[in-house]
């Protein structure tokens, strides 16, 4: 009785063995196959453009650095088989590598082969805490008639190749937003308030302008 009852234990134990092999070998077969499918379409990452940026204010009185602005980003899809789910997407702007905006979530959308999105975030920061240096710096870039600001893009995005859909990539966009005067006129795309320490260059307002669309830097 226990001859038999041992067998049947190696039988089940045989049994079992083979089955999990046939799931590994399974899963490993349609691994294989999603590598496959992937190394032959090689999905490449989206393209970013910053089309315009609208600067409400920029207010540099006290220590602390406030600012409003409206920035335009388009994306563009370059995949003729692969599809793009932009899953998280904050937007948020930096000057010399210092945040002075709150990230804001822009909407979450899946973007078809070839296909071109657009987004129109309103960012702000009210006394954004700088450090001197930088404060220092922004009011000089005023007073010479230029400010370079970044607007950047941090997310998460994956591909869709038919109904398989990939697992989660981290994104991140990098913007170059150059502001230039435009005279003495105000209003424009940029009017920014007096900076601390009184007037810049002797008046109460400085003009400026976003100077022209710019290319981003994508990394996934």
């Amino acid at each position: 009785m226990s001859k038999e009852k041992h067998h049947r234990d190696w039988m089940l134990r045989r049994c079992c063995g083979s089955i999990a092999a046939c799931i590994l070998t399974l899963a490993v077969l349609v691994g294989f196959i999603v590598l496959v499918i992937y190394l032959a379409l090689r999905p490449s990452k989206p393209s970013f453009y910053l089309q315009d940026v609208q600067l409400h204010s920029i207010d540099l009185s006290d220590p602390a650095l406030s600012l409003n602005l409206q920035v335009t980003i388009a994306s563009r899809n370059p995949n003729d088989r692969v599809g793009v789910y932009y899953k998280t997407l904050d937007v948020f702007t930096t000057y010399r590598d210092e945040p002075v905006t709150v990230p804001v979530a822009m909407p979450a959308i899946y973007q078809g082969h070839k296909d071109v999105s657009v987004w129109s975030p309103v960012m702000s920061g009210e006394s954004v805490p700088v450090a001197q240096y930088v404060a220092y710096a922004m009011k000089q870039d005023i007073a010479a008639g230029y400010v370079l600001l970044h607007v950047k893009v941090d997310g998460q995005v994956k591909w869709k190749v038919g109904s398989w859909v990939s697992g989660g990539y981290h994104l991140f966009v990098n913007c170059p937003a150059l502001l230039a005067a435009s005279g003495n006129n105000i209003g424009g795309a940029f009017a920014m308030s007096a900076t601390a320490g009184g007037s810049v260059g002797g008046n109460g307002t400085v003009s400026l302008k976003f100077t022209h669309p710019a290319d981003c830097t994508v990394d996934v």
